[in-house]
């Protein structure tokens, strides 16, 4: 039972030197109360910089496409766990600009087949620890998460994903009417409300994480092991060989690499097409929004996939609030206002509270839901995509998977049942019920 594995069971190798380090690359400054006392003297001017603005090198062992968290996260498990650090990830913008800082940070494993529990489980357990291996406070908040049903389908949908949960060892499980009101009491549970609410799938030790922060303490781990970030360089083209991958055209020039590595979302699609490769992908907008600061009144996550809407309060106390998909590649008013009028009918308490901002992304949709990772029809060629709505939880077991992968030139045992042939085989990880709301 893989999904049950601790993190610190499979992530243990120490810090070592690393092949293909430069040199350049300054040993990483240690954050710590001592150090936060210490700057405070200089009234905090001389703290180091996070990462370095590098320029791009003419060739690299690897080429990651895309600095969003998984593309971080595969460069610095490459740095730590395999010694790799001849090393660039190239972003088109800056670290974390696209759907890494986009989303709306929920973390949770109890999906319905047992290849994504694995992964997923893996990646909420790496999250426990993950502030202290990167000495970067990434947050995490293990409150819990609770999937609404408001059905005799989805009661019964969630039952099938606690069965599925718990025979994998992951903690999730349904409960009753009782429980729902005392973890989340501005629900609308009366026999008028507007959704009937029949019980919920409970994770206890789901939760939420600081996105940024994610990114931020990644970029700046493998930054220290010798990892090149380079920003705002868009990747223009694949370069190929023959049969096999040579490198990558950007905006500064050529690279030349053994290996790439395509981790760009949306934006993946477009580039394999420089190739020949076509993705079965789908991209859709999704849009969220937060309140007004407001008391502590929400301590779980709370998801309700039948009205498309779902919500958490963050550190800061606003509500954290998401919703339905539009596919006319723009925001809509209209897809907003669905989701409030879903939100509000759950709770109606939220009615009179002001919103402050809104933002959308692009997420990249897979026919069965689930993520694209491993090797392409091109020598050389690796994409980690098609994440779709869930690609925020996914951030640490997806990017120490796909270093193993690349490291090794072969799919590591968790990423194998993910690959782009599953959909000439027939093997598809039909994972449409787990996500938070229809697409």
């Amino acid at each position: 039972m893989l999904a049950g594995v601790a993190a610190d069971a499979i992530v243990t190798r120490a810090v070592a030197p690393a092949r293909g380090h430069t040199g350049d690359h300054p040993v990483m400054q240690r954050y710590s109360a001592l150090s936060l006392a210490r700057n405070a003297l200089s009234r905090h001017r001389n703290w180091e910089r996070a990462w370095a603005a590098r320029e791009p090198k003419n060739a690299y062992d690897i080429v990651i496409i895309g600095g969003g968290g998984h593309g971080l996260a595969t460069a610095y498990y490459l740095a730590k766990e395999h010694r790799i650090t001849n090393v660039a990830v190239i972003e088109k913008g800056w670290l974390g600009g696209g759907n890494t800082g986009r989303n709306t940070t929920i973390v949770r494993s109890a999906y319905l087949n047992a290849p994504s529990i694995a992964l997923y489980e893996l990646s909420r357990s790496l999250f426990e620890t993950l502030s202290g291996e990167l000495n970067f406070n990434v947050m995490f908040s293990a409150r819990g998460v609770v999937t609404l049903c408001l059905s005799e389908h989805e009661l019964r949908l969630m039952r099938r994903h606690s069965h599925a949960a718990a025979a994998e060892g992951v903690t999730a499980y349904m409960i009753g009417r009782g429980d729902i009101a005392r973890k989340i009491p501005l629900l609308d549970l009366s026999r008028t409300a507007r959704h009937p609410v029949l019980g919920a799938l409970f994770q206890p030790d789901g939760g939420t994480a600081r996105h940024d922060a994610v990114a931020w303490g990644y970029a700046r781990a493998a930054d220290a092991l010798g990892v090149d970030i380079i920003e705002n360089c868009a990747v223009t083209r694949i370069r190929r060989d023959g049969g096999r991958v040579s490198g990558v055209a950007t905006a500064r020039g050529e690279i030349a690499a053994k290996t790439v590595a395509v981790v760009a979302a949306a934006g993946a699609s477009q580039l394999l097409e420089t190739v020949a490769v076509t993705l079965p992908i789908e991209n859709v907008r999704l849009q969220a929004m937060v309140s007004e600061p407001l008391k502590p009144m929400l301590d779980v996550v709370v998801l309700a996939g039948a009205t498309q809407a779902y919500a958490s309060q963050s550190d800061r106390g606003e509500l954290v609030i998401g919703g339905a998909a539009s596919r006319s590649g723009r925001a809509s008013l209209a897809t907003l206002e669905h989701t409030i009028a879903a939100l509000v009918a759950l709770m109606p308490a939220v009615s009179r509270v002001k919103l402050m901002r809104h933002w959308e992304g692009t997420v990249d949709l897979t026919p069965d839901r689930s993520p694209l990772i491993g090797r392409t029809p091109v020598e050389g060629l690796y994409l980690n995509c098609g994440w779709g709505s869930g690609g925020f939880k996914a951030i640490p077991g997806s990017g120490f998977i796909f270093a193993d992968t690349l490291a090794n030139g072969r799919a590591h045992e968790l990423a194998a049942p993910f690959g782009l042939d599953r959909f000439d085989t027939g093997a598809v990880i039909d994972e449409r019920t787990a996500a938070a709301v229809a697409h």
